[in-house]
């Protein structure tokens, strides 16, 4: 894991130790006294519920010491005591001796009330972890339960994680006693401004937990093992001049500490104080500010050095004589400042490490250490250092955002974050797998590892599920979804619905930032789980973003929206809600808005490759095995091979290896023939459900992209040949990437495999899109376009089969997804001797006819056919949805006598298939793969049947074995 890492996620654990319960022992005038103003009840609400930290700590009081110790004894949950000097039946010291018997882990301090009494208390060498004088400040009691917390949390907070520290030097209970709520109220109000600039409410919480911590010291050698502990992380010291060393009162031990501090860290700030006004010199003598203890402004003038010292508040860019030339409120506004203010105050604030000292203090640590040591020598010129802080700072957010989701404010959006969730609730099973990616991507350094190349997730904003809450609340559609079955109704009614005001205003915002085209993407609860893929049931819309009207462009996407919304409640959802024993009502949609991956090519706009790859080949062919993975790629965008059109198959680590293109006469079959791209100019109603349209080969090769994927075949000698510069017929090969290094497609596919398979502890499938860049000094982009893990429950199961005789199965197989035993009686079959191309849309209407009837009758069944199953080009297979056989448990791809058929993996389809443990047989007898006795089925007397299509009810049942491990099954034939 990176430093960064750590970091951010130690960050997230800061303040372990809190201080929930404080037993305060005191007179009931003294608590009376306290309660009156406001110490006890209305303070402590102020400064711990206004910050959203945490509940303020419960006060118990009690009135004498054996009551004190009878409730340390009995009651655990204190872990702080505070009491007056005197408490009836004896002393505080004596008090706090007999707590440490029974509890010598709790924090003990004692409130005095006049300075005399607090002097004697301090002195005395007692139990006592501190001694505080009460001088009418409200702010004393929350200042001295942080003060106990920090005490306690230093090590692991500034320690380990990097929290800045400020050392107090301080022996006089009077001066620590006032100066230490300033200080502290002065640091709070510093964690509370930089609130508004966390990326997320976690984010944000962070950095109230990661203010500045504070020990405070009263001699030499305490405050010298703090600094040497802490040396990296200690943002300043405020110190007397005159406290003990080597057990007595030093008159300079200040101005020693300053001097030690100074010379191993010269950007840290010191202040110095003293009662004597001549010891100014000494201060300044050691490169210390100077406060008078005496002073009428003592306080303002501390608060005053806080805020110019420890980097608080606006950056303020000074030349080196002093005079203010700009102001920098975040670091964004610092990024965009320093490109024009000039290179003196660059120097100059660079020369004494004002910007990581600045950096610090926001708690943006990772940038401050990767600052803090570059000094202006080791730069050719100033704006040779410019460039650097400019990239230094903006590479920075980039990974920032990066890590982290975060929360969508139309006021401060400016794209760099790559996810934010506009709204709250959950951001759904796909957009929640792209945030683990771009964790994934941070933690591998994978961009690195491939220069030339971006590899990145496209930004996008996500609607988190509780705007979709709030619209179906809104628009009174919760029942009327549930209970309507007509889809075409659902749309109507979904996008005649307004969304929630609040949300048109942030997506006015958004298409007025963003000006290119967008996914719309479903991001459901369910989606993308481990074990109910959910794939490709929801809508993803496509819009063009591009009409020169905002108000058409808002249209579009609000309309894209609500289409999602809709699929939700539409009936592929139902029928695979239903299949996997979820009730509808409990899946809630969240919505991606995300940046469309690919390039502008004049009318069209589509990225050069789009596919999907899969950790786990479940069918292997030599040399790839099945943890080689498998990627299936074509040109435009991924529709092609979601639909399971023809597209190019191969292993990630086995890229050249093609079992498809084995011969000149696969190539001309097997290979893509036409892409989806995304039309700009078009209005009104789209071409295709996704938004996407169809073009031929001829377009990529008028946009100029065909060169970056295609071979060429040569009908005059029979060849194929790798580019397309030569005469002939273009196909798509993608020989340039895999075999010539165009773009390292494959390197980067199994790189991504190998991380997001180790990272979900499983087999994943992955969806990407990369475009190519025609300019050299602009890197290729590859985007991570999704990430679902895959379920491995029904693979695991072990079953032996033995060899088997020929007459005894009816279907045999190597190729076998999925594992188990089962029984049918019932058999759907696509006759192969009956089936018609031409009409394979008939095909599969029937198909799903017989499917709706044995799933409303509870009736599983084996389901067998010919060609792709779900296939997008009907002239290779039997385009059926997944809710038109979802009620098969097994089904049987058996191949065309003709045409050699690639099996359906890789398709949404198939991942549906697999992630409901349907085991699926593929069977190519003309390829010597497997086996399928359609003799004996013609002789089985059909139940019901159509032109294509026969349904069989077997008296005995047929008995189904397949083994996950080898990928063999069988299914055998009834014993009478």
């Amino acid at each position: 894991m990176t430093l960064s890492g750590v970091r951010l996620l130690g960050l997230l654990d800061l303040c372990r130790f809190r201080v929930s319960d404080i037993l305060l022992v005191s007179s009931l005038y003294d608590s009376f006294t306290l309660t009156e103003e406001g110490l006890v009840g209305e303070r402590m609400a102020t400064e711990f519920l206004d910050l959203n930290l945490r509940p303020p700590p419960s006060v118990t009081r009690v009135a004498t010491g054996i009551e004190a110790l009878a409730a340390v004894r009995t009651d655990s949950r204190f872990n702080l005591v505070i009491t007056s000097p005197q408490v009836g039946d004896m002393r505080a010291a004596t008090l706090a001796e007999c707590v440490r018997q029974v509890r010598p882990d709790i924090a003990i301090v004692a409130i005095a009330y006049d300075v005399p009494e607090a002097a004697a208390l301090a002195a005395a060498q007692t139990a006592l972890d501190q001694v505080f004088l009460w001088q009418g400040d409200v702010r004393l009691l929350p200042a001295i339960v942080r003060l106990v917390e920090d005490r306690v949390n230093v090590t692991h907070d500034s320690g380990d994680m990097g929290v800045q520290l400020v050392i107090v030097v301080e022996d006089s209970v009077r001066f620590y006693s006032s100066f230490l709520p300033v200080i502290y109220t002065e640091l709070m109000t510093h964690a509370a401004h930089l609130v508004p600039e966390g990326l997320n409410l976690a984010h944000k919480l962070m950095r109230l937990q990661a203010r500045p911590k504070i020990v405070l010291c009263s001699t030499f050698e305490e405050a010298c093992v703090y600094f040497e502990r802490f040396e990296e992380n200690t943002l300043g010291v405020i110190s007397d001049i005159e406290f003990p060393k080597e057990g007595v009162l030093c008159g300079d031990a200040g101005a020693e500490l300053a001097r030690r501090v100074r010379t191993r860290r010269p950007d840290v700030p010191v202040m110095l104080q003293s009662s004597r006004p001549d010891s100014r010199a000494l201060a300044e003598s050691v490169g210390a500010s100077f406060l008078l203890k005496d002073s009428p402004t003592l306080l303002h003038d501390l608060r005053r050095f806080i805020v110019d010292h420890f980097g608080f508040g606006d950056f303020v860019f000074r030349r080196p004589d002093g005079t203010e030339v700009a102001r920098a409120s975040d670091l964004r506004a610092l990024e965009a400042l320093l490109t024009e203010v000039p290179a003196d105050s660059i120097a100059y604030h660079a020369e004494r490490n004002h910007f990581s000292t600045w950096f610090k203090a926001r708690t943006e640590y990772e940038l401050a250490h990767e600052l803090r040591p570059r000094r202006v020598s080791d730069f050719p010129s100033l704006e040779a250092l410019r460039t650097d802080l400019i990239h230094s700072i903006h590479e920075y957010r980039r990974r920032r955002s990066i890590r982290l989701v975060a929360d969508f404010d139309r006021t401060a959006f400016d794209g760099t974050a790559t996810l934010s969730r506009l709204g709250g609730g959950s951001l759904g099973g796909k957009a929640r797998g792209l945030a683990f990616v771009n964790h994934l991507l941070a933690e591998h350094s994978l961009r690195e590892r491939f220069p030339g190349v971006r590899i990145t997730v496209p930004p996008a904003v996500v609607l988190g599920t509780d705007v979709f809450d709030a619209f179906l609340e809104h628009n009174h559609l919760n029942d009327i979804a549930l209970r309507l079955e007509d889809d075409a109704e659902i749309q109507r009614r979904f996008r005649s619905a307004d969304l929630p005001p609040g949300i048109v205003a942030d997506l006015v915002r958004l298409i007025d930032f963003v000006r290119r085209p967008l996914a719309v993407r479903s991001s459901s609860l369910l989606e993308d789980s481990q074990y109910q893929p959910f794939a490709g049931i929801y809508e993803t819309r496509m819009v063009a973003n591009c009409a020169t009207s905002d108000a058409h462009r808002l249209a579009e996407l609000i309309d894209a929206i609500k289409r999602v919304y809709a699929s939700t409640f539409g009936q592929r959802a139902r029928a695979y809600v239903k299949g996997i024993s979820y009730r509808l009502e409990e899946e809630r949609m969240a919505v991606m808005l995300q940046k469309l991956a690919g390039r502008r090519y004049g009318r069209r706009f589509y990225p050069h490759v789009s596919g999907i790859a899969r950790s786990r080949n479940v069918y292997p062919v030599g040399p790839a095995r099945a943890e080689d993975g498998i990627a299936a790629v074509a040109l435009g965008f991924g529709e092609t091979v979601a639909s399971g059109r023809p597209c190019l198959r191969f292993s990630p680590r086995h890229p050249r290896h093609l079992v498809q293109f084995s011969s000149v006469h696969e190539f001309l079959e097997n290979s893509q023939r036409e892409f989806f791209a995304l039309t700009l100019d078009q209005s009104g109603e789209w071409t295709a459900a996704s938004g996407l349209s169809l073009f031929d080969l001829a377009a990529a090769h008028e946009d100029g992209t065909l060169t970056a994927v295609a071979s060429s075949y040569s009908p005059e000698n029979d060849m194929v040949y790798d580019g397309a510069f030569r005469p002939g017929i273009p196909l798509v090969t993608f020989a340039p990437m895999l075999k010539h290094g165009l773009l390292p497609l494959a390197e980067i596919v199994s790189a991504l495999l190998d991380v997001t398979r180790e990272g979900v502890d499983g087999p994943v499938e992955i969806e990407f899109a990369a475009s190519l860049s025609v300019d050299p000094h602009v890197p290729h982009e590859f985007n991570v376009l999704q990430l679902r893990p895959l379920s491995t429950t029904h693979e695991s199961v072990a079953v032996d089969i033995a060899d088997v005789e020929a007459s005894d199965a009816l279907c045999t197989s190597d190729r076998v997804a999925g594992s188990g035993r089962l029984t049918a009686h019932d058999l759907v079959v696509v006759d192969a001797a009956r089936f018609d191309r031409a009409r394979s849309r008939e095909v599969a209407r029937d198909v799903a006819r017989f499917n709706n009837r044995l799933s409303a009758a509870d009736i599983p069944f084996i389901l067998v056919g010919v060609g792709r199953w779900g296939s997008g080009d009907p002239f290779l297979g039997i385009p059926v949805c997944w809710e038109d056989i979802n009620g098969a448990r097994v089904i049987v791809e058996a191949g065309f006598r003709d045409i050699l058929v690639s099996p359906s993996q890789g398709t949404h389809f198939f991942q549906n298939l697999v992630g409901s443990g349907v085991i699926y047989f593929t069977v190519n007898a003309q390829a010597g793969e497997g086996t399928l006795d359609w003799g004996w089925l013609r002789e089985r007397p059909a139940m019901d049947e159509t032109a294509f299509v026969r349904h069989i009810r077997l008296e005995a049942p047929v008995l189904v074995a397949a083994d996950g491990r080898t990928h063999r099954g069988v299914i055998f034939k009834p014993v009478h």
